[in-house]
C-alpha cells in the first residue's frame, strides 16, 4: 500500500457531531474557564452538504465586545479541524439569558472564585426600571457566606459586578443575572 493510499484510507469526513464537539471546545475570551457551550452563547451548529459549517451565537448582550474574538476563535479551531468554510452568525433573538449557563459552567465559575448568577425571575410584561442598586441574593464563592456587599455594579467586564465577602474579606466577581 502506498503512502497516498494509506492517507486516503485514514481520511474520514467530519460529521456534525465532530464539528459540534470542536465548536463546543472554544472558550470564552473573558471567562476562559467556560466554553461557549457552557456559557450558553453557542446556539446552533449546522453542517451544509458542501462541508461548510454555520455556527450561530447569541451574545450575552448586544454590545458584547468579545463577539469578534469568539467568532475568530471558532473559525480558527474549526479550520484547524479540517472545515474548509466557516460562517458565524449572530442571533439576538431570543435574547441570551444567564439561565442558559449550564450547571457545569456554574460549577466552573464557582471553582474559579466567581459567583454564578441566580435563576432569572420570569417577567410578564415590561421590566421595571430602577435606579437603585440591584440587590442580589448570592454567596461568596470562596467561603460560602451570604454576608456579602456590592462594591461596584461594574466589574472587570460589563456582564459582571464586583462584590466583597464580609465574612472572609475576599473580593469576588458575580456574573449578573440577565
Amino acid at each position: 500500500m502506498s503512502a497516498t493510499t494509506a492517507g486516503a484510507a485514514a481520511f474520514r469526513p467530519l460529521t456534525l457531531a465532530d464539528v459540534r464537539r470542536v465548536a463546543e471546545s472554544v472558550t470564552d475570551p473573558e471567562m476562559p474557564m467556560l466554553t461557549l457551550a457552557d456559557l450558553g452563547v453557542l446556539r446552533e451548529v449546522e453542517l451544509a452538504g458542501s462541508g461548510a459549517v454555520r455556527v450561530t451565537l447569541t451574545p450575552t448582550y448586544s454590545g458584547c465586545p468579545a463577539m469578534a474574538t469568539m467568532r475568530d476563535d471558532l473559525v480558527r479551531v474549526l479550520t484547524e479541524a479540517g472545515v474548509a468554510e466557516v460562517e458565524v452568525r449572530v442571533s439576538l433573538h431570543p435574547a441570551w439569558s444567564s439561565d442558559w449557563i449550564t450547571e457545569h459552567g456554574r460549577a466552573r465559575l464557582r471553582a474559579h472564585g466567581i459567583s454564578a448568577p441566580a435563576p432569572v425571575r420570569p417577567h410578564a410584561g415590561p421590566i421595571p426600571l430602577s435606579l437603585l442598586p440591584t440587590r442580589r441574593e448570592l454567596v461568596c464563592p470562596r467561603c460560602g457566606s451570604a454576608r456579602t456587599e456590592l462594591t461596584s455594579e461594574f466589574g472587570a467586564t460589563a456582564c459582571k459586578a464586583l462584590y466583597r465577602c464580609l465574612a472572609c474579606g475576599e473580593p469576588f466577581d458575580h456574573v449578573k443575572e440577565i
